[in-house]
């Protein structure tokens, strides 16, 4: 009898310890916390941009992560539509690895403000990335990565993907070193339990670290084939600005739904279940690739010969 109960047991004792790897009521709760009316939607060079970015510094300095610049923060200026000149601020934090190969995880924090004096509070977009990075690094405190982890939340997206912009221009280490960018921008509302993962198109090598088939949500591979138009979401993200830079990417995100861009992306509104799993979800990926460190220069060096 307890030899048949050993399958179930092991299968047991692995669900259990995979719980273990994101702490969810602390991902919850960082999104509750981002997403709320007190930040007044994280614009760009606004009080709430600011307080949004001194909680997500909190978050890194007890998470113990180092930092490149003072108090965490990459200020950079950004001009908005009104020709007026704002302070921006990338909040950057790092884990060192057992090499000096990098891998950079990141998410934006800026949002749309206020509008017509609603807040637009943007939960999915991208407060849900913004906590998954944090998730992660806490994650890796306790797990040391091979690679030199960067986290990294991003401001001035909205703008036309100015923080990462500025970022690839101004690295904090050398971009040779910077083997991939793992970008999220909303990752916690689909009604079809249905995640994307693009970046394969350009780097098909990428596809062997995506779990498919087992993942919950479902991990769809697309939205990076330059023939879709609108669709192909390449350059719509932070992943982009890497992409500039001939450094391999997967952004994941999913398709827009109805609260997107809207004054209803809240926290309320997302499917907390579905989005707790694409956290989990991607961490195994990344720490898939994080175990192949070895092999993302051969593929990177192989698209910049191509």
């Amino acid at each position: 009898m307890f030899k048949k109960l050993i399958p179930y047991l092991i299968a047991v004792l692995f669900i259990s310890s995979c719980s273990q790897k994101i702490n969810q009521t602390n991902v919850l709760n960082d999104l509750k916390e981002l997403s709320d009316d007190k930040y007044e939607g994280r614009k760009t060079g606004t009080k709430g941009a600011d307080m949004a970015a001194e909680m997500i510094i909190k978050r890194f300095k007890e998470l113990g992560l180092k930092s490149y610049h003072p108090n965490y923060k990459q200020v950079f200026s950004v001009t908005n539509r009104n020709k007026e000149t704002l302070v921006g601020n990338n909040i950057v934090g790092y884990i060192e690895g057992k090499t000096n190969k990098v891998m950079v995880i990141s998410a934006h924090y800026d949002h749309l403000g206020i509008i017509n004096g609603k807040i637009y509070n943007g939960a999915d977009d991208d407060a849900s990335g913004v906590c998954a990075v944090l998730a992660y690094a806490e994650y890796f405190s306790k797990h040391q990565p091979n690679h030199t982890l960067i986290f990294v939340a991003f401001d001035s997206e909205e703008m036309g993907l100015q923080g990462s912009k500025h970022f690839v221009a101004n690295p904090p280490v050398d971009l040779k070193n910077i083997e991939i960018n793992i970008n999220m921008d909303m990752i916690a509302h689909n009604d079809k339990n249905e995640l994307y993962a693009a970046g394969t198109f350009h780097f098909p090598e990428l596809k062997k670290y995506i779990f498919t088939k087992t993942s919950q949500p479902k991990i769809l591979l697309g939205h990076d084939d330059p023939k879709l138009g609108n669709d192909d979401w390449t350059y719509q993200s932070d992943q982009g600005s890497f992409f500039a830079k001939k450094i391999p990417f997967i952004y994941f995100g999913v398709e827009d739904h109805s609260d997107y861009h809207k004054e209803t992306d809240e926290f309320k509104n997302i499917n907390q279940e579905f989005y707790v799993g694409a956290v989990k979800s991607i961490l195994e990926i990344i720490k898939n690739i994080d175990a192949n460190y070895s092999l993302q220069k051969i593929m990177r060096d192989n698209q910049i010969m191509n």
